[in-house]
């Protein structure tokens, strides 16, 4: 701002300086051409008075360099000249001053010499004997005089402009630092021109729209940070070149990174070539979606494009652990092909029998044997069935009837109805504890406790015993099954809850398991917020633990 100051007040002042040198120089010329023509004029009157006196002998005797006076007869021959033999000049009837001063007595005239940059200024006056008496006078043209005073106008202008530049350099300063002074922040609080004051109001008002604009932002940003702050689901935003604006925790989490890759380019915390892919498809097609797996969980990607006035501006990323769906899946995969096939078994055994039968192959004193066959396979098919019923209401999370439980009573009514089984495998079960009660679902603890201390009847040795006691805690009640039987190996003990899983196949077909007791026990317990825990080495025995809250 202060060079553009500086700049219009030098401008000013040069073109000031030249218009005033352009006027004076006029006015000058204008002043001092009317000088001359009014001593010309009176040159010729006394010369008028000389010639009608003397003649030609008033005239031979002048001299001067400045004026040249010429005698001319009425029909315009040249009597006499001051500069040049009359008898070479031409005839001067045609002259303007010549004429006017034939017919008026009086004349003037100036004519322009190009070659000489001259004007020459004529005045005539007749004579009394009719003749006309001329004078004339050189003047320099305008143009002549300026180009002849060059120098001294450049000096003028050099001196002039080098003032100017002085007084401009310090008067834009001081123009200048009043508004370079301005507090911007606080608008009103400046003390400068009054021309700037609705400037300053202006700039004011916006201060107070932008501060209520950020602080809405701002609101907006804390809003957004804390609702994608709690979500579980990774959220990574991107723009168009692929540098990070926003990442949530839980996409730190799974990319392990942290908020500092703000900023940076999304390579920089997941190199992987599918996922660079997936976000560049994204940008090209709308949306894509990808899965991988990161530290043994399994995620899915989906990558959106997103646009404004119809122009792309970034992505967003979502990651979901769909880990536990994936298992959930596996798991469904495996518990349907496993029930087919646990199904088939007794029904396969049922239709053969039932064929036999149907065909007369049967002897009339085997006929007693295979439909006992028939019926255990039925009671067996039955027994899976329900299995299944009672797994898939505990998946489902239904509500059951819940009331006060005796954990002591529902251990004791357990033995009584496995003493029949534990005689015929030669296992003895002993009961201990105290009386402890819960607010629960009998059945499914009557379930928990028969399952434990069937497995650890059918599991058990030749003399075996298994121990079932009811104990509390300050904050758990606790029941434990104990046997010491064949153990269970360290790597199997993580899937002996699973569906239809066994630790000794063959041993497990002639016990005739349908391999969903222990899986049934880990989701009872879950229905009642409770935890399992297992103890077990090889060939002494197993300890399995179930410790239910008090305070669900």
């Amino acid at each position: 701002m202060t060079k553009k100051i500086f700049k219009s007040i030098v401008l000013v002042a040069g073109v000031v300086l030249l218009a005033s040198i352009v006027i004076i120089m006029g006015v000058l010329y204008q002043y001092f051409g009317e000088v001359q023509e009014n001593q010309m004029k009176d040159e010729l009157s006394i010369s008028s008075v000389a010639v009608e006196e003397d003649g030609v002998t008033y005239l031979s005797k002048l001299e001067s360099n400045r004026y040249r006076i010429t005698w001319i007869k009425a029909d315009g021959t040249v009597i006499y000249d001051t500069k040049n033999g009359a008898d070479t000049m031409e005839n001067h009837a045609d002259r303007e001053e010549v004429r006017e001063a034939l017919s008026s007595g009086e004349g003037e005239g100036t004519r322009y010499s190009s070659t000489l940059l001259e004007n020459t200024m004529y005045c005539a006056k007749r004579l009394s004997d009719g003749t006309v008496l001329r004078i004339s006078m050189s003047r320099a043209s305008a143009g002549a005089l300026a180009f002849g005073m060059i120098q001294p106008i450049l000096i003028v202008l050099i001196v002039a402009l080098a003032l100017s530049g002085i007084l401009a350099s310090q008067i834009s300063k001081r123009i200048a630092r009043p508004l370079n002074d301005l507090d911007l922040e606080h608008p009103l609080e400046n003390n400068t021109y009054d021309e700037i004051s609705p400037l300053l109001n202006r700039i004011n008002f916006q201060h107070k729209e932008i501060k209520s604009q950020v602080k809405e932002l701002q609101q907006k940003k804390d809003e957004f940070n804390q609702i994608t702050s709690s979500m579980n689901e990774g959220l990574v935003l991107l723009d168009n070149n692929g540098t990070i604006l926003s990442i949530n925790p839980a996409a730190q989490n799974i990319l392990e990174t942290d908020e500092y890759c703000i900023g940076k380019d999304f390579l920089t915390i997941d190199r992987r070539h599918d996922m660079s892919i997936a976000i560049q498809n994204a940008l090209n097609n709308g949306k894509s979606e990808i899965r991988s797996e990161i530290n043994g969980r399994e995620y899915q990607f989906d990558i959106s494009r997103i646009q404004s006035a119809n122009k792309t501006i970034g992505a967003v990323l979502l990651a979901f652990d769909i880990t536990e769906r994936e298992l959930a899946e596996k798991t469904r995969r495996e518990f349907t092909a496993n029930v087919s096939h646990e199904l088939k078994t007794p029904l396969q055994g049922i239709i053969g029998s039932a064929e036999l039968i149907e065909g007369g192959m049967v002897k009339p004193e085997d006929m007693p044997r295979f439909v006992s066959h028939i019926k255990e396979e039925a009671k067996r098919l039955v027994v899976l069935i329900e299995d299944i019923i009672r797994l898939s209401e505990l998946d489902e999370g239904s509500a059951m009837p819940q009331s006060e439980v005796d954990l002591l009573n529902i251990a004791n009514e357990v033995k009584n109805n496995l003493d029949e089984t534990a005689k015929a495998k030669n296992v003895s079960i002993q009961v201990s504890g105290k009386n402890v009660v819960i607010e629960g679902v009998k059945r499914l603890i009557y379930e928990i406790i028969f399952n434990l201390c069937d497995n650890a009847i059918k599991y058990n040795k030749d003399g075996g015993k298994v121990d079932i006691s009811v104990s509390e805690t300050e904050s758990n009640s606790v029941i434990k099954v104990k046997d010491n039987g064949i153990g269970i190996a360290p790597e199997e003990q993580n899937h002996i809850f699973e569906r239809f899983y066994r630790v000794d196949k063959s041993h497990s077909k002639a016990s005739g398991g349908t391999g969903l007791g222990l899986s049934i026990v880990k989701h009872a317990v879950q229905y009642h917020n409770g935890t399992v825990t297992i103890d077990s080495q090889i060939g002494k025995g197993t300890e399995i633990t179930i410790a239910i809250p008090k305070n669900k």
